[in-house]
């Protein structure tokens, strides 16, 4: 139970920088065993920075991987998409990605890019709308998790695209991703479709250096989640007493990545304190790989039928267009 003194400070963070429910949420998560957070908490306006810096290192294949092979099937995936398209792109980012289909997509009816980090986004649909002026670019900062309304578009669309890329439906865990294939459905609408890239089951060696940079950057992104409730919360997180790990779980097809306590702590956060054992983990991401096979049950769950596929020649990721 909260003190007064408790209380106060608890408000005092409510005040300053969020609510209720997210306290909650973060306590709930502290509560489990094993602890939790959502990785959403991840991608504060640094968080972003910071992941758009992991794209570019050495061990991090994704990107590139996924950007070649948009980069090589760009015309014919264009093809796929149509003209006179709304294309919504969930977790848009810098939208880097996108720009290889706005090229071969000079008649697309609009683009919205969708993403939690306001500044981040609104920066980067200017640098695409000046980049394309003909194409209609209308941002919208929310939490694609959560429900969300498209803008209204000047012109006539045949159909909505619903484009996420980046394998960031494996952060889900099973019914979590398949809700969320679930709501891209409602988005797209009966006559839509859903252009999806996903990361596929590998060598564990491959995996594990993906989340483990030698220049840190995945472990400052994963200690920069603890800045954010020291900051929103006014929790009292020391980072030193916390390390960066991840490790491939071949039992569920993932890469969990933690955050580990190196010794006996309490965290004071909200006005509630917090045990850690030393050793303890604090889950922060899953990243879940999936054969073709387990992808496609997965998008059968949500009604989704794999219509498209390409993918690079090592076989380490895919890019799908399902209907």
């Amino acid at each position: 139970m909260l003190t007064h003194d408790s209380n106060l400070r608890a408000r005092r963070a409510v005040r300053h920088s969020t609510d209720w429910s997210l306290i909650s949420e973060v306590l709930r998560g502290l509560r489990g065993s094993p602890k939790r957070l959502s990785p959403t908490f991840l991608y504060d306006e640094l968080g972003s920075q910071l992941f758009e810096q992991i794209c570019s290192v050495p061990e991090y294949y994704v990107t590139r991987t996924e950007t070649a092979i948009l980069a090589a099937n760009a015309a014919q995936i264009a093809s796929t998409i149509g003209e006179d398209t709304l294309l919504v792109e969930l977790g848009s980012g810098a939208s880097t990605k996108t720009r290889l289909l706005l090229d071969q997509l000079p008649g697309l009816a609009a683009y919205v890019p969708v993403d939690i980090s306001r500044s981040h986004l609104l920066e980067a649909a200017r640098r695409v709308a000046e980049s394309y002026p003909n194409i209609e670019v209308q941002p919208v900062c929310a939490d694609f998790t959560q429900p969300f309304s498209l803008p209204n578009i000047r012109r006539e669309h045949t159909r909505v695209v619903v484009f996420f890329p980046g394998s960031t439906l494996g952060n889900f865990d099973a019914p979590a991703a398949i809700d969320l294939l679930w709501a891209m459905r409602d988005t797209a609408g009966p006559d839509g479709a859903l252009l999806i890239g996903y990361d596929l089951v590998k060598d564990p060696g491959v995996l594990e250096r993906a989340y483990n940079d030698d220049a840190g950057i995945t472990a400052a992104f994963n200690l920069n989640v603890l800045t954010r409730l020291n900051r929103e919360l006014e929790a009292d997180f020391d980072l030193d007493s916390f390390e960066h790990e991840a490790v491939w779980v071949p039992q569920e097809s993932r890469v969990e990545m933690h955050l580990v306590s190196s010794c006996d702590q309490e965290v004071t956060i909200a006005g509630e304190s917090i045990a850690f054992g030393a050793g303890e983990r604090l889950v922060t991401e899953h990243c879940h790989k999936y054969t073709p096979e387990a992808f496609a049950r997965l998008a059968g769950a949500a009604g989704w039928h794999v219509r498209e596929s390409w993918s690079d020649a090592r076989q380490y990721f895919n890019v799908q267009y399902l209907r």
